[in-house]
């Protein structure tokens, strides 16, 4: 096992050993023989008892197998009711509150109706949730009681080097807490997951099913991630594992203890694309690094910054930026209301612009409306796009019109194969501006429906009679 000398200070005061003053803040292989006995016990003891397991119930209806039978339903009736029972799932989650605040994944406690911790020392208490947020996959908790609880606190992220030492400790298969340890293999992996950005720290640390919500621990007993995702083929651990940044998590516990219910992202109001090695050359860039600005709002955060199509994002307050995600990630945790310096190459030449952070304008009242009556858009819940509204439905912001948020189920909409996130565009002949005018359209009595329909970015053209 290698260990940085700095990182080991606290273990060798703890086994009697001595460290020249002068090495303590580098980071350096061992040279002696006790120095490789050292061991992580006193690291676990400091951390343990503010990681737990996250228990979460939710009860879920299994649909009669006889359900919608005419003959079973006109003799049995209301003698053949839907099945109800109790789903459990289990995961890991870390105290970062005195007061009880813990952090888990959002794919732990998602649709559950009663949630409960287990602290190392066996004892129990009830959670309700402050924010929870599927597209960051995070979820902040408060225990129902008073605590004083023991806390990790929430380190810097961004001071993470490959080849870091780390602990990965939660709740794995159910067995109990287990603590494992690698290193940091490497930092700002994307594309893991499906959620607003990838911006993972990988680690070699042993990540199991139930590890999801556990902490990543580096050697001042400090948090730098939330265990998340692994790579495996058989569900088992392979080496690879995954956890989200403590500079991130940092963030949404401050909004999730400020209230509001939900997080807010930056509104740039441009898009981006990675860099290939093609772009990079034809742009006089070194490297295939950053993110490719594609497209910018006239009056969005971006313009007023002096940003345009075609430049490249390099870094963001001194900070390289690999990729669009990497620009999502490092805005998102500089936060709404502040400024950031947005470091631009421009046809070789760089330069810094302030960019002002700010949430997504709603440029024009949603206004939702629940279409109804006899057409074929009844049961469709419908709204007017503004880029706040487009954010939230994981849209681009600058798409307008009128949007479809939801269908009912069983609707004359769902049967007709309308989805969420359709833009309807006209109906016989009537360009729909507005959600009030899809509204009056629609109730008119009408005996052919013409209509066309924006579905990811192509036009689909229907009949209805």
């Amino acid at each position: 096992m290698i260990f940085g000398r700095r990182a080991l200070v606290p273990l060798v005061l703890a086994v009697g050993l001595s460290v020249p003053a002068v090495a303590q803040d580098a980071k350096v292989v061992p040279e002696s023989r006790a120095e490789m006995q050292l061991s992580f016990a006193p690291l676990v003891k400091q951390t343990a008892n503010a990681v737990v397991n996250v228990y979460a119930e939710r009860v879920v209806e299994r649909r009669s197998v006889f359900a919608g039978d005419p003959f079973f339903e006109e003799f049995f009736g209301q003698r053949m009711p839907n099945r109800t029972e109790k789903q459990s799932s289990l995961g890991s989650g870390v105290i970062v509150g005195r007061n009880g605040v813990v952090v888990t994944n959002n794919h732990v406690i998602e649709g559950a109706d009663d949630i409960k911790v287990a602290l190392a020392d066996g004892r129990e208490f009830p959670c309700k949730i402050m924010l929870k947020d599927d597209r960051l996959d995070l979820a902040v908790l408060k225990i129902q009681s008073d605590g004083p609880f023991d806390i990790i606190p929430i380190g810097d992220s961004d001071a993470v080097e490959v080849g870091d030492l780390v602990l990965a400790m939660g709740n794995p298969f159910g067995v109990g807490q287990t603590v494992t340890s690698g290193i940091v293999s490497a930092l700002a992996r994307n594309q893991i997951t499906s959620g607003d950005f990838g911006f993972f720290i990988q680690t070699d640390a042993a990540i199991n099913p139930g590890n999801s919500g556990g902490g990543l621990i580096d050697m001042n007993g400090q948090l730098i991630g939330i265990n998340t995702a692994i790579f495996s083929r058989g569900g088992g651990s392979n080496g690879v594992g995954f956890a989200i940044p403590a500079n991130l998590v940092k963030v949404f516990v401050a909004s999730a203890e400020g209230g509001g219910g939900s997080f807010i992202r930056p509104f740039l109001g441009a898009t981006f694309e990675p860099v290939t090695s093609e772009v990079a050359e034809a742009l006089g860039l070194d490297r295939a690094r950053g993110a490719l600005v594609t497209a910018v709002a006239a009056d969005g955060p971006a313009a007023a910054a002096g940003i345009e199509s075609g430049q490249v994002v390099t870094a963001v307050n001194g900070i390289a930026v690999e990729h669009p995600d990497a620009l999502g990630y490092r805005l998102t945790t500089v936060g709404i209301g502040h400024e950031a310096r947005v470091t631009i190459s421009d046809n070789g030449d760089t330069r810094d612009v302030v960019l002002k952070l700010e949430q997504a304008p709603e440029t024009s009242p949603r206004d939702e409306r629940l279409i109804e009556g006899r057409n074929p858009f009844a049961g469709a819940v419908v709204a007017n796009l503004s880029p706040r509204l487009a954010e939230e439905l994981r849209m681009p912001t600058s798409l307008q019109g009128v949007v479809v948020t939801e269908i009912n189920r069983g609707s004359p909409a769902a049967r007709i194969g309308l989805e969420p996130k359709d833009i309807v565009r006209s109906v016989n002949g009537t360009v729909i501006d507005s959600s009030e005018t899809l509204e009056t359209v629609m109730a008119e009595d009408a005996s052919v429906w013409r209509v066309e329909i924006e579905r990811d970015g192509q036009i689909i053209r229907q009949f209805f009679r």
